[in-house]
């Protein structure tokens, strides 16, 4: 495997994210205005918390995340149970790597980078909804073995992004049934 880069996401990622994104999560998973909006949300201070990894000209990975105070707690948020106020929480809305470049390390890298940037930013932890259906729970385990906490389980959660948006799990046959990990990782 080559070396790989580590840069904060810019506008000129944006086609390849959308194109790995939508691969890897399924179609309609995320499109270009959201992808913009999010990494508007990522910068507090001039400082980006987003990240993308890149095998030369290839896009293999990306981190986005969202500075604390530019998201809003959602209804599959529980702020009550977490122990650090909501305003100094970033949320981890993706991390995603490419088949082929997995298990060397690339999101816990990125993780990590954004963990530094958002710390920067003034967050103090990261919320996160892990997916438990992907393959061999693998999220699950890797944002626990990076320090996550389970918050609660949400099931459901993405069945409105299938009514809403056209989003096509890829393991459900029809909607969404896929369960969501509410994770936070503290930084200190």
């Amino acid at each position: 495997m080559k070396n790989i880069d580590y840069r904060e996401l810019q506008p000129e990622h944006f086609e390849r994210l959308l194109l790995l994104a939508n691969t890897v999560h399924g179609d309609n998973y995320m499109d270009p205005a959201a992808l913009e909006a999010y990494w508007h949300a990522g910068f507090t201070n001039q400082i980006n918390a987003s990240w993308v990894a890149l095998d030369g000209d290839k896009l293999v990975g990306f981190r986005l995340t969202l500075a604390a105070g530019n998201w809003q707690p959602d209804k599959w948020c529980s702020p009550e149970l977490w122990p650090i106020p909501a305003t100094e929480v970033c949320y981890f809305k993706c991390n995603t790597v490419d088949a082929d470049y997995r298990a060397y390390g690339i999101g816990s890298k990125m993780l990590k980078l954004s963990v530094q940037n958002a710390g920067k930013q003034g967050a103090r932890g990261g919320l996160a909804h892990i997916w438990m259906a992907s393959p061999g729970n693998s999220a699950f385990k890797y944002f626990s073995k990076c320090g996550g906490e389970l918050v609660k389980e949400h099931p459901g959660k993405w069945l409105e992004n299938v009514i809403n948006d056209g989003y096509d799990c890829p393991v459900c046959d029809t909607g969404c049934d896929c369960v969501a990990a509410e994770m936070l990782l503290r930084f200190d």
